[in-house]
């Protein structure tokens, strides 16, 4: 079972290569398909598929966890869901369950902002068909295509409040990662130091003041994501009123 194991020697990632590319187009082709096709997914069977999706993602993050503990490398220093990732994914499995605006509010830019990111630059060591590879690619494309599908399908749409609450809730979390941080040794969020490979984060200072210039930076990347996707036309009601908040 090798493309269960815990070696990456003969099936080692190249980013930007093959199958990297590949994953790339397919988040752009699933991204125009939902904006294009999106009067067809209203359909009443659009229901059943949120469903499905939500399961789908909670069974690859099981399965994931399964695949780190039988590979030994199961670790709470780096293996909890406390990273922005892991809690972009709950925030999605939740959307798709409850379909909440309130949590839309805040995916929309931790994915956008965040899962985006890890796609383009992945720190990934495994190639197709690894677990690994299906696992990391198939979680974030879907962390990214959930709010764009609630935005395109469902008529959601951000407000300048949702750039509130986005700040409300980080600054919430953040206390709460710092403390799991110094109980298990972790760097999650990034919150004990730097990563060790470079990034955006070497231009925005020393440990603990590039925390602070990070999250002006989101600020302002996120007014830009709400420009983007706000509502547009005065009067015109939203198609949130079926949202459950």
């Amino acid at each position: 079972m090798e493309w269960f194991g815990g070696s990456s020697k003969d099936i080692r990632f190249e980013m930007f290569g093959i199958s990297h590319l590949v994953i790339l187009g397919i988040l752009i082709a699933a991204s125009v398909g939902i904006f294009l096709f999106r009067e067809k997914l209203k359909g009443r069977h659009h229901r059943r598929i949120e469903v499905s999706a939500a399961v789908s993602m909670v069974v690859m993050e099981t399965l994931y966890n399964v695949w780190m503990y039988t590979n030994g490398i199961w670790r709470s220093m780096d293996s909890l869901p406390a990273g922005l990732c892991s809690i972009s994914l709950i925030l999605a499995v939740i959307l798709l369950f409850t379909r909440s605006k309130a949590v839309y509010d805040v995916l929309l830019y931790t994915a956008l902002l965040g899962a985006t990111q890890a796609l383009a630059t992945p720190y990934l060591f495994f190639d197709f068909p690894h677990f690994r590879f299906i696992h990391f690619f198939y979680t974030h494309l879907m962390i990214v295509l959930v709010p764009l599908y609630f935005t395109w399908v469902h008529g959601y749409r951000p407000t300048i409040w949702s750039v509130v609450k986005l700040f409300v809730f980080l600054n919430l979390l953040l206390p709460v990662v710092m403390l799991i941080n110094k109980l298990v040794g972790g760097n999650y969020m990034y919150l004990s130091h730097k990563p060790e490979t470079a990034s955006l984060l070497d231009f925005l200072g020393p440990y603990p003041w590039y925390i602070v210039s990070l999250e002006g930076l989101l600020i302002s990347l996120s007014l830009i994501v709400w420009l983007i996707f706000r509502d547009k036309g005065k009067g015109k009601k939203q198609g949130v009123a079926r949202s459950i908040d």
